[in-house]
């Protein structure tokens, strides 16, 4: 178990070494979350909430890994991570032998579906459902099934450039927001409870053709969540 407090600039470097995925999907929009909005994300799970240290924890859609990784190098019992493209998840598996923290994660090529269990932490960036409607809520239902707490990124409504210039000159360039209406209540009506949502800004490179900017900046939100109750 991780006893010691973890330098937030320490996480982030260690996940700006994790490579995006080789060979991206626009269909299924695999964008690589950031070291800086993963970091965030995980220091939140952590030291805000301890739900992350000594607990064991799933990346839903885990990509290359960059949520499974950082909770292991901050101390979390055991990670599974899950995504269907395995060449993405081919270098997860080759960073953690190489950053020496193989032995607390278990890779997983399959679908989310097939995922059975109770995990105590359930952490993810899921499609956004911008090219596959509902996408996002079919992640979100799943998570809540198997997490004890959730913490999941989801599209802001309020996406403006006035609120992204906002959070980026404040500091810490994260804040805590009001949910969605809709996904409260869709949160609610599967069985969980929103604890805190927090906005921060995502910045996705210029990775399709259709791209029109050699970046997008645009605003998200973070749901902590406690997840269903078992029965």
């Amino acid at each position: 178990m991780q006893k010691r407090l973890v330098r937030k600039l320490d996480l982030e470097m260690l996940l700006s070494r994790v490579p995006p995925n080789p060979s991206p999907k626009p269909n299924l929009e695999q964008y690589t979350i950031p070291a800086n909005v993963a970091s965030t994300m995980l220091y939140i799970a952590a030291y805000v909430n301890n739900d992350i240290v000594g607990k064991a924890v799933l990346d839903l859609g885990c990509g290359t890994g960059r949520l499974a990784l950082g909770a292991a190098f901050l101390g979390a019992e055991w990670v599974v991570g899950v995504d269907l493209d395995r060449n993405a998840v081919s270098e997860a598996h080759r960073v953690s032998q190489e950053i020496n923290l193989g032995k607390k994660l278990q890779w997983v090529v399959a679908d989310i579906g097939i995922v059975h269990g109770r995990f105590d932490t359930v952490l993810q960036n899921p499609p956004y459902g911008v090219q596959k409607r509902g996408s996002d809520v079919a992640f979100l239902e799943r998570a809540l099934k198997l997490g004890k707490t959730v913490y999941s990124l989801h599209k802001s409504p309020h996406s403006g450039k006035t609120r992204v210039k906002r959070l980026k000159a404040s500091s810490p360039s994260v804040m805590t927001t009001a949910p969605s209406p809709f996904l409260e209540e869709f949160i609610e009506s599967n069985g969980g409870k929103i604890k805190a949502v927090y906005a921060m800004v995502m910045t996705v490179p210029h990775m399709f053709d259709f791209h029109n900017e050699t970046k997008h900046e645009f605003v998200v939100d973070l749901y902590a969540i406690e997840g269903k109750r078992e029965t």
